[in-house]
This record gives C-alpha cells, structure tokens and sequence, in this order.
C-alpha cells in the first residue's frame, strides 16, 4: 500500500463522516441557536431547556435522514471491501 492510497482511504473516509455527520451536527445548532435566541429575549435562563428540544431535534434528523446515512455508510464499506485487492499489491 503507497502512500497515495493511504491518503485517498483518509480523505475519502473523512468526507464520508462529514457528509454523515452533516445533517444531524447542522439540525442540532441551529435548534441550539433558536433555543439560545428564545432564552435571550425572555430572559429564561434554565439549562434543561435547552437540552431537552435538542435532543428531540436530533432524534428527529437520525429518524428521517438514517436511511440515507446507513446507504452513504454501507456504499463506503463496499468500496472498501471490494478495493483490497488492490491495496495490498
């Protein structure tokens, strides 16, 4: 294995968990901000508050966008597992 294959793996695998990880992270801030917006302007300042929608939002995303997660994830390990022939040259 070169070099240059251990950096395709990396970067590919990299831009795999971003893509991933993208839709949950993003729903997560923005609950977070309007939670903290919300919290601002009425002065509330209860830190479960916060929590509790974020969790429920973040659920929510695993819900709808896990099916496209799990085919992202299972189309990376394929790649994966039909490349070591050639990796192992």
């Amino acid at each position: 294995m070169t070099q240059d294959t251990v950096i395709y793996l990396a970067r590919e695998a990299l831009s795999v968990l971003l893509l991933v990880a993208a839709p949950i992270l993003g729903i997560g801030m923005v609950v977070g901000l309007l939670i903290s917006i919300f919290q601002a302007t009425t002065q509330i300042q209860d830190q479960s508050l916060n929590f509790v929608p974020k969790i429920l939002a973040v659920m929510a995303a695993i819900l709808l966008f896990g099916p496209w997660m799990l085919g992202i994830m299972v189309n990376f390990t394929e790649t994966l597992f039909r490349g070591i022939p050639y990796f192992i040259y």
